[in-house]
């Protein structure tokens, strides 16, 4: 089975992001397509490592560096109250980060994040593309 993260053409990506680009140092932003916690993001590294410590300096530095200016862009847009980050790597062994906007009397908000029996929450195509525009002109990105 092919890497999500490596193939643009993985089935399981398609059906659950969307990409929005590459970012300045190099990795790439995708909106996830189940929005229970609006302006939800991940960032995956361009190259395949399974662990953190796997990277360069150099790549280690891009990676947080695109993962800190999308968090910004995220805490712009949609003004959470907190943002939540997590990588995991069990399920999709690629490095990439989850930056999951917490919002006060919203979904889960003291607790860790977890989509496993929580409702998807689905927006239109016109909502989804409203938000990978935003990301774009927020990011710079192409």
């Amino acid at each position: 089975m092919s890497c999500m993260y490596c193939d643009a053409h993985n089935e399981t990506r398609n059906k659950i992001l969307i990409e929005v680009g590459t970012l300045a140092h190099g990795s790439t932003l995708f909106i996830l397509k189940n929005q229970n916690h609006l302006g939800r993001i991940v960032v995956a590294l361009p190259v395949h490592r399974q662990e953190v410590y796997e990277l360069t300096e150099d790549e280690r530095s891009n990676f947080f560096a695109d993962v800190a200016d999308a968090a910004q862009a995220c805490a712009e847009l949609f003004h959470p109250d907190k943002l939540n980050y997590g990588i995991f790597g069990d399920g999709v062994p690629h490095v990439h980060m989850h930056i999951v906007p917490k919002y006060k009397d919203g979904l889960q908000w003291g607790h860790f994040f977890w989509d496993k029996g929580l409702e998807e929450v689905s927006l239109s195509d016109k909502e989804y593309a409203k938000m990978v525009n935003d990301y774009k002109a927020k990011l710079g990105i192409k």
